[in-house]
């Protein structure tokens, strides 16, 4: 322990600017992805180690998905890090209906990854467009597995963003826990408000 780790930012705007890059040409998606966003590191900085498999969906994930409890889902695991470190920036296990995304048999396969575009661009492939995105924020005590591969110093906590997609028709099509260290994690939140009409005088009488 002692070593010094890459921060990371995560921005609630990074899902417009991953959205709005899904419509890019191909070679414009390969050149970066939201890790280096979050980061300011390049792609050529970054190691990844990906892993798909299958799993069915547990009464927690069936709840989430709003699908039946034991149904297929594609599970997707990344662990995400900045070459020669020890310690991942960040682990994120993703889930979806696997029937909603064989439609398209290169989504089920990891040697395709890092996909260009990532999961906005998958999904775009077999007709689907995310809607909104719900992040939901909690703090815990790291395993003593995960104070190992974080490199974590005792008593530093993880921060676990609980990521669902909704999709133009109200569908859930992904839920993912996103786990992130938190002596180098910031999540950063930003709300957009409306303005007032222009012709409302706010100033008391």
């Amino acid at each position: 322990m002692g070593e010094s780790h890459q921060r990371l930012r995560r921005v609630s705007d990074r899902y417009q600017w991953e959205k709005d890059r899904a419509l890019l040409p191909e070679r414009e998606r390969r050149g970066s992805g939201a890790t280096e966003r979050d980061t300011g590191l390049t792609r050529d900085d970054l190691e990844f180690q990906i892993e798909f498999d299958t799993a069915r969906a547990t009464a927690g994930l069936a709840t989430r998905l709003g699908v039946a409890e034991g149904t297929r889902l594609l599970r997707r695991t990344y662990k995400t890090g900045r070459r020669g470190d020890a310690a991942p920036l960040s682990l994120v296990r993703s889930w979806l209906p696997y029937d909603l995304v064989a439609a398209n048999p290169a989504l089920l396969s990891a040697e395709n990854e890092p996909w260009p575009g990532g999961t906005h661009h998958q999904l775009s492939t077999i007709g689907v467009e995310i809607d909104r995105v719900v992040d939901e924020v909690t703090v815990r005590r790291p395993s003593r597995a995960e104070t190992h591969l974080f490199d974590l110093t005792p008593g530093t906590p993880l921060l676990v963003v609980h990521k669902t997609s909704i999709d133009t028709t109200g569908r859930v099509v992904e839920v993912a826990e996103v786990v992130l260290p938190g002596d180098r994690a910031e999540v950063v939140s930003t709300t957009r408000l409306d303005r007032w009409p222009a012709a409302r005088d706010t100033r008391r009488g």
